[in-house]
């Protein structure tokens, strides 16, 4: 990581009975344009990548950033992470208060050190600092250098980052003529000098003078919209694996070598398996039952990609352990399929929430996740190794719509994981509210969840009652969940959920004969979206989801409706809202019906308006309330 939020303040130098204030340092010396609505400003930043071999380079670092604020706290702290191929050295910071006294000095002795991936990489290792500040600004003076004795990736130039102001940056790339290099600019027109010298040429991008870029919640995440530099290799080396870069499908030729070998089982875990699905009809019937036992029996341990080196662990080490990461789990799960006379393939990633899929049209290393795609006649099956939870052929917010790397035996091919749909993310609910004459009552709500909705439930179930109990009143909205049970179907995808409540008050209001009810027992919509105005950037649903509910309120005896909401239909070219209500005179009931359907997970900027009016409009609606009175 180049780009570690740091912070400066002023630093005034008292000599003679006057105050001179240190060059560089003064708030005055900061264009208002850079230093206006900033939480911190980069007030100069000097990076120089040398890269004297395919396998050799050096990263230098020295910056200058004041904190202007309490809202630029996290700039504050300070991470870096090594391996077997990357070493930290010749840390110094530097901390001023704004009088420019130095209040605090670190060297890399004074930094935490954390042995990282659970201990399995002896040589992995996270180095951290959080330089203290108990008032505003406060600057941090920054030096540090990174040695590589193994390159895969290039650090990317980050230009800015969430409300930061740059005064002054560059970012220099020295590369022997040979290696040579590959850039890509993203949210911003830069374009580097380019000089040669004997056995080197050196790239030099500098910016001045830049205002802070506002967040914008719900947007992609920041490294894709703020402006930076990519930079990736033509030639790469790790260990004695030397590979090509230039083309994704010599990536993965570089990727396959690395894992040649490793998927070998001993001859009676084959029979095992062989025996496990011996009475499957179909490929997928198979993928499905070794899927399930992989679920059940091994669990995964977080080794990042890139961290501790790249090879997957041996399927046999993983098949004894019981345990391994991304790598190791895909490259088992492709080994047992191999078993059966299933083919499949593993595939690089860049997974997470609303990330950014790779440029097809710049192959380099962005990845940080390994999968595994089974090629069927119509569609591919999906496997994501490392959930225990994750229905089967399903993946998830996680890593759907990304352009993943499928290591063939030819090379590395660019496909792209399964768009996010409504039909995989449902969530349906039933509640029965059993209202008394004086108000008091019994709610029972039945939840029935697939996807998303499915995983919130899950992770839900698996923490403490208390925990459970907060989560149904802060994120659902239900007033006092006095019994929580929940199930999953082994016949279906769905996972079950009952709540009930035993409530002294469930009316919001009741005066007289009558009594204000909501239209549910819980929040069926509560989600308020960032404001529209000004907004530069597309915003990001977790999912497309299919949202219903029915509630039906069994009325005391002797009260009718006095006012039923208004059923409305409201539409935007992403979503639908639909409520209806009605009253069963004969059974002495309300219905009260609503469904949210949102097709798009990604809302493109120009049309966010329209649907944030549609949201809107639904958190209005929830306003309505059902009156009923007695007789």
């Amino acid at each position: 990581m180049i780009r570690n939020n740091f912070l400066l303040s002023i630093v005034l130098l008292a000599g003679f009975g006057l105050y001179a204030q240190t060059p560089g340092y003064d708030l005055a010396g900061i264009p208002e344009a850079v230093r206006k609505n900033a939480t911190q400003v980069i007030r100069s930043e000097k990076i120089e990548f040398e890269v004297s071999a395919v396998d050799r380079a050096r990263l230098t670092v020295d910056k200058v950033v004041t904190v202007l604020g309490e809202g630029g706290r996290s700039a504050l702290f300070f991470m870096e992470e090594t391996d077997k191929f990357i070493s930290l050295e010749d840390v110094e910071i530097k901390v001023f208060d704004a009088a420019g006294k130095n209040i605090g000095k670190y060297k890399q002795k004074d930094l935490t050190t954390l042995a990282i991936a659970d201990g399995l990489i002896d040589d992995s290792k996270m180095y951290l600092l959080q330089v203290p500040a108990s008032s505003f600004p406060v600057t941090v003076e920054y030096k540090y250098e990174l040695r590589y004795k193994g390159i895969l990736s290039y650090p990317r130039y980050e230009i800015q980052h969430p409300g930061e102001g740059v005064q002054q940056s560059s970012y220099t790339a020295r590369i022997r003529q040979e290696l040579d290099l590959r850039y890509k600019t993203k949210n911003i027109a830069l374009t580097p000098t380019v000089e040669e010298d004997g056995k080197y040429k050196t790239y030099s991008w500098t910016v001045k003078d830049l205002g802070p870029l506002e967040e914008e919640e719900g947007a992609v995440s920041y490294e894709s919209r703020y402006p930076s530099v990519l930079l990736a290799p033509n030639r790469f080396k790790l260990d004695d694996y030397e590979g090509d870069m230039t083309s994704w499908k010599s990536f993965g030729r570089w990727y396959g070598d690395l894992k040649k070998g490793l998927d070998l089982l001993p001859d009676e875990r084959k029979a095992f398996f062989q025996e496990l699905v011996k009475n499957a009809k179909t490929d997928r019937e198979k993928i499905k039952i070794i899927y399930t036992y992989l679920q059940n029996n091994f669990r995964y341990v977080s080794i990042q990609l890139g961290i501790g080196g790249f090879r997957p662990f041996p399927a046999d080490f993983t098949d004894k352990k019981k345990y391994g990461d991304c790598k190791a789990l895909s490259n088992y799960m492709q080994a047992v399929l191999q078993t059966i006379g299933i083919k499949s393939y593993q595939a690089l990633v860049n997974a997470g929430y609303n990330k950014e899929p790779v440029s097809p049209d710049f192959p380099c290393n962005q990845f940080n996740h390994v999968i595994v795609c089974v090629p069927q006649p119509k569609d591919s099956i999906w496997l994501e190794c490392t959930s225990r939870t994750n229905d089967f052929a399903r993946l998830g917010s996680f890593t759907e719509n990304r352009n993943a790397l499928l290591i063939t035996e030819d090379g590395g091919m660019l496909v792209t994981t399964p768009a996010s749909r409504l039909k995989n993310n449902f969530f349906t609910a039933v509640t029965n509210i059993e209202l008394n004459e004086d108000g008091s009552g019994k709610t029972t709500t039945y939840f029935s969840t697939t996807g998303e909705y499915k995983q919130d439930m899950m992770d839900c179930a698996n923490e403490k009652s208390d925990a459970r109990k907060i989560y149904f009143i802060n994120k659902m909205g239900f007033k006092d969940p006095g019994q929580v049970l929940f199930k999953k179907e082994d016949t279906l995808d769905d996972y079950l959920v009952t709540v009930t409540q035993a409530l002294d008050v469930i009316p919001e209001l009741k005066t007289g004969s009558k009594m204000f009810l909501t239209p549910r027992i819980y929040q069926f919509w509560k989600l308020k979206l960032p404001k529209a105005e000004k907004r530069s950037q597309d915003f990001y649903f977790n999912c497309p989801f299919a949202k219903t509910d029915m509630t039906i309120i069994h009325l005391p005896a002797g009260y009718k409706p006095d006012a039923l909401p208004e059923s409305k239909v409201l539409r935007c070219g992403y979503a639908v809202y639909i409520t209806r209500y009605s009253y069963d005179e004969k059974e002495g009931k309300i219905y009260s019906t609503a469904r949210i359907d949102l097709s798009e997970y990604k809302i493109p900027v120009k049309d966010y308006a329209k649907v944030k009016e549609f949201f809107d409009a639904i958190l209005q609606d929830n306003l309505q309330r059902i009156v009923i009175k007695r007789q």
